[in-house]
């Protein structure tokens, strides 16, 4: 059974720019439902876990301001959001999804995470509506718990995943592939393992043959035992943040791409929901909806 992590809504005021693209967090398990690729049977809250599991990957000064509401005006508006505790506890239960979905990836092959994708987070701070890096905890996490040797990220949203290439660069159990828009945020860009910037505009033929020529090299170099996809839909030509030329097909045969390519290679991989921004939440739901319904056909 394909297993979908799921956060409860973050009802906490928030700034009118800030509401939209919240909201598919509950509209897209309604519309996987809706439309019958999954049921409620599907979707799971995440259990705790222990703190030690944040402290692993972030700072122990930095979870303590955290904990305490004492992040700086500057740290909050690096973060994008306003703090609060409700917030916080947010991000705990997505990274514990991530955690418990690569858990389950191991024993059905794929899991999903309806949020996620923080990869923003470094480790001593947050950025970029990313306070816990989601990715980095959950590869900690099989690491050390004998639950996978080598690690491979693949990171496919527009924006480079900075804060996992950070966390990640003097550990080589993880290997960090970032392809993403070379002119967009964030402008000081991090080293991950493989960087590939895209220019603006790219359309599906070209970024599609990136992909498809770099990630089977990758998986026989690297020889994972997991992967950590992080699939954003804000490559899309729509994405208001974007600045790529990608449509809605590209960016479902980039996921079905990735997704056979673990399931060929016997690989688990578990998918973080990563960004979207398009101004038509139709348009949002639906490519975050083609991922769910490719694991859905390609697994089970």
């Amino acid at each position: 059974m394909l297993k979908i992590a799921y956060a409860p809504q973050y009802h906490h005021p928030l700034p009118e720019n800030h509401r939209f693209p919240m909201e598919k967090y509950t509209l897209l398990p309604e519309q996987l439902i809706y439309e019958g690729t999954v049921t409620e049977a599907n979707f799971f809250i995440p259990p705790s876990f222990p703190e030690s599991v944040i402290t692993a990957v972030h700072t122990q000064a930095y979870w303590e301001k955290l904990q305490a509401l004492n992040l700086t005006k500057q740290e909050i508006r690096k973060t994008g959001f306003p703090l609060s505790q409700q917030l916080i506890e947010r991000e705990v239960i997505i990274m514990n999804g991530s955690i418990q979905g690569a858990i389950y990836a191991i024993e059905n092959g794929v899991a999903m995470n309806i949020a996620g994708g923080t990869h923003h987070a470094f480790t001593d701070r947050g950025e970029g509506f990313c306070l816990l890096n989601d990715i980095a905890v959950a590869s900690v996490y099989l690491l050390e718990n004998q639950l996978a040797k080598q690690i491979l990220v693949v990171d496919l949203d527009v924006h480079q995943g900075n804060g996992t290439a950070q966390i990640f660069q003097n550990d080589p159990r993880v290997f960090t592939f970032s392809m993403h828009g070379e002119s967009n945020y964030p402008m000081q860009k991090e080293k991950s393992d493989l960087d590939i910037g895209l220019p603006d505009r790219i359309t599906d033929k070209p970024y599609l043959e990136i992909l498809y020529n770099t990630l089977p090299e990758l998986i026989d170099r690297v020889k994972p035992d997991h992967i950590f996809y992080q699939c954003g839909v804000d490559i899309l030509e729509t994405d208001k943040l974007g600045r790529l030329g990608v449509t809605k097909e590209g960016c479902k045969e980039r996921d079905r791409f990735v997704l056979q390519t673990a399931k060929a290679n016997k690989i688990p991989i578990t998918c973080s929901m990563g960004g979207g921004y398009s101004p038509d939440i139709k348009v949002i739901i639906d490519a975050h909806a083609n991922t769910y319904r490719l694991a859905q056909s390609i697994y089970f």
